[in-house]
């Protein structure tokens, strides 16, 4: 009885290698965030809190005198806490403070001084937040995703060509990371006689990184 001779093929060893891409653009912020606080201390909450509130609204009048839509000013946070003083190693209540924060978004980055200045003059004592940021991020990540591909498919062609191997261009899996941090400021406490030193937005980037796993 004959039998057909079997024939194998041998199967191919896939490898896989890992490499990391990574991409940036550098771009102009478009717009920048300020928290403005209003801070009274006193013995008697019910008199620091009405203090406060014509502080602020004071604030707030002037910088709607700026153009700033009232849209853009959102209350951040308000807080009464008590103070202490510490005589002869013991805790003694001293009175309270009012603290009343307001996030001003301004979309014109030229006029943050501007604001800054304005609210000081008008009784805000302190600046806690300032940050730039960019409207429209997508279109910057997109552009910084696209060089993370070709950063990372450069790495993998450099490593199979010292390697001696040949590469297989289309990934086996891409995973993407994103990365866009706005620019912080510190927190500046300032007082009506202070000359405020003019704000510098100066570049944010914005970044990609994604890890792509090809075969060869």
């Amino acid at each position: 009885m004959h039998h057909p001779q079997m024939m194998f093929q041998p199967v191919p060893i896939t490898r896989e290698m890992t490499v990391t891409g990574n991409g940036e653009i550098v771009a102009q912020p478009d717009y920048a965030q300020v928290q403005i606080e209003v801070r009274t201390q006193g013995e008697n909450v019910s008199t620091i809190q009405r203090e406060n509130a014509v502080i602020m609204n004071r604030v707030l009048d002037s910088l709607m005198a700026l153009k700033i839509p009232k849209e853009s000013i959102q209350t951040a946070a308000y807080n009464i806490f008590p103070t202490y003083d510490f005589i002869d190693g013991k805790q003694v209540l001293r009175g309270y403070e009012v603290q009343n924060a307001i996030a001003v978004k301004i979309a014109d980055i030229g006029q943050v001084g501007t604001v800054i200045d304005t609210a000081i003059q008008n009784g805000a004592n302190h600046v806690s937040a300032i940050e730039f940021k960019i409207a429209d991020t997508d279109v910057y990540y997109r552009q910084a995703l696209q060089f993370a591909l070709i950063d990372a498919v450069g790495k993998a062609t450099a490593m199979a060509k010292t390697m001696r191997v040949t590469l297989h261009t289309v990934p086996v899996e891409i995973i993407e990371e994103q990365t866009i941090a706005p620019i912080p400021y510190k927190a500046m406490q300032l007082s009506s006689r202070q000359v405020v030193t003019p704000i510098e937005p100066g570049t944010m980037t914005v970044s990609a990184s994604v890890r792509v796993k090809f075969s060869y």
